[in-house]
């Protein structure tokens, strides 16, 4: 009997635990099992791995053969298992030193030539590899992906022979490189588009500046959209712990783009998206969208039009910038530090308030139109904003306004203060924090009671005012706030308890 252990990553997650491939070779009658819950997709690699082993000029054993996926609780999936199972079973026959598995990790997908096909979850797997000391081991066309991760050892291999080469000692393979020009984002649609609507670009730069939840309604056609998708263009740059884990996300399903390297996610889900689609589920939990734009823009466009229960699942994530995928046999917990930002018509017609066409809508349409929003999901929201539609002689006679550079310069002063006096985006203040870095004076101090009072605001409306008029105060350099910015922030509050 021989026995041959390699380690490779499941994908649960972005903290991704480590499987154990065991490989037992016995006497008796030529077999080939797969036990610890695989998929599939892992039962056909019985096919795949046999031809590769042969093309490659080795032996495959004529004995029987066991590969158990530990743990055994963890379902398996993908073809990234093909490449530690072959090395597995050529370490068992004694045709692969098993002593030079030790201190690495292996995942690739093996086509009938023996040739390394590329495999999802690379990033994932390079952050928890480095953060175990092994060295990771992943076909050529996954390696630019993971050696994006910075202190991580990562060797691209073209095929199995390769690999096999590499461990033997006879040529050894290279260290992967980060593919060049990954550090600067794109650009993206410029804020000088928008004609005028002054005070949704002034909210827009407040929003950016701490991080908060903006929701903008009124008729259509009236920039809510554009508003919303320049957002990422002011928001300050990513630093490299937020673009590793904002990438992590998109290396998990396969969908990582070295080009968007650095740059902040925009999700625009469709409004008939499940609650899976957009908080992350499935029998074999994945991330959703919400998940997709960790450190990000989700953005909501037609917001009572997306099904209540959907809307419900986005108040935990919220609050916590998490979310926790819980189902019979597993859980998953995916990062969600999401900036929200939603989009609705004042009533189902879309023209309530419009001065250019009538209403046709009665107030009970109204009033069940909006009572599609919870209470509590609005309570969550930090500014609503209504943007009115504009004359055709205030289209005309709009000037240009600021670029987003220049509005991303603000921006990024004022979130440099943020993380020097509290090391978080003031959006992210709560408890204690909340206290000691938002001090009122005595007239901002009675105006707040008042508007407690006036507007029947919760504990977590008065928290979300100050974290507003803290970032107001921030862009005005301003150590304390002062009547004038709590006044802004109640005015954007406003709107939520008089709806």
């Amino acid at each position: 009997m021989s026995l041959a252990i390699i380690h490779t990553r499941a994908l649960d997650g972005m903290d991704a635990p480590p499987v154990v491939v065991e490989v037992h070779l016995a006497n008796g009658l030529p077999a080939f099992s797969l036990v610890g819950l695989p998929d599939a997709e892992v039962r056909e690699a019985r096919d795949r791995v046999r031809a590769a082993i042969q093309t490659s000029q080795f032996e495959f054993p004529a004995r029987r053969i066991t590969v158990n996926l530990a743990p055994a609780d963890l379902p398996k999936e993908s073809g990234r298992f093909d490449l530690p199972i072959a090395l597995g079973i050529l370490a068992a026959s004694d045709q692969l030193e098993a002593s030079a598995l030790e201190g690495y990790e292996f995942a690739g997908e093996l086509s009938l030539t023996g040739a390394l096909r590329p495999v999802r979850g690379a990033l994932a797997m390079a952050l928890q590899s480095r953060a175990a000391g092994r060295t990771l081991i992943v076909p050529t066309a996954s390696a630019p992906e993971a050696a994006l991760v910075r202190g991580a050892r990562v060797h691209p291999a073209d095929a199995l022979l390769a690999v096999c080469a590499h461990l033997n000692g006879h040529e050894s393979l290279p260290l992967a490189v980060a593919p060049a020009g990954c550090a600067s984002a794109p650009p993206g649609p410029d804020l000088a588009d928008v004609k005028g609507q002054l005070e949704a670009r002034r909210a827009l730069e407040i929003v950016a500046s701490g991080g908060h939840s903006l929701l903008m309604f009124g008729p259509p056609g009236t920039g809510k959209s554009m508003l919303a998708q320049r957002l990422p263009g002011i928001l300050p740059p990513m630093d490299e712990a937020e673009a590793l884990a904002s990438a992590g996300v998109h290396s998990l399903l396969g969908r990582f783009d070295a080009a968007c390297w650095g740059q902040r996610a925009f999700r625009s889900p469709h409004h008939s998206a499940s609650a899976p689609a957009i908080v992350g589920g499935g029998t074999l939990p994945r991330p959703g969208e919400i998940s997709l734009a960790h450190h990000g823009v989700l953005f909501l466009d037609e917001l009572p039009e997306f099904d209540r229960r959907v809307l419900e699942a986005l108040r935990e994530p919220l609050e916590t910038g998490h979310v926790d995928v819980a189902r019979a046999s597993r859980r998953a917990r995916f990062p969600a530090r999401f900036q929200l930002v939603a989009a609705m018509n004042p009533c189902p017609c879309g023209h309530r308030g419009d001065p250019r066409r009538a209403c046709r809508c009665t107030p009970d349409q109204v009033a069940r139109y909006h009572a599609r929003l919870s209470g509590p999901l609005l309570d969550r929201i930090d500014v609503m904003l209504e943007v009115p539609a504009l004359t055709a002689d205030e289209l005309h006679s709009a000037t240009p306004g600021e670029a987003s550079a220049a509005v991303r310069r603000r921006v990024l002063a004022a979130r440099e203060c943020q993380q020097a006096r509290q090391q978080c985006a003031n959006a992210q203040l709560a408890g204690r924090a909340l206290t000691r870095h938002c001090p009122l004076d005595d007239a901002a101090r009675a105006l707040l009671g008042r508007a407690i009072e006036r507007l029947g605001l919760s504990a977590r409306g008065h928290d979300r005012i100050l974290r507003v008029a803290r970032s107001i105060a921030d862009l005005a350099g301003a150590a304390v706030i002062d009547r004038v910015h709590l006044a802004e922030a109640i005015q954007y509050r406003r709107a939520l308890a008089t709806r």
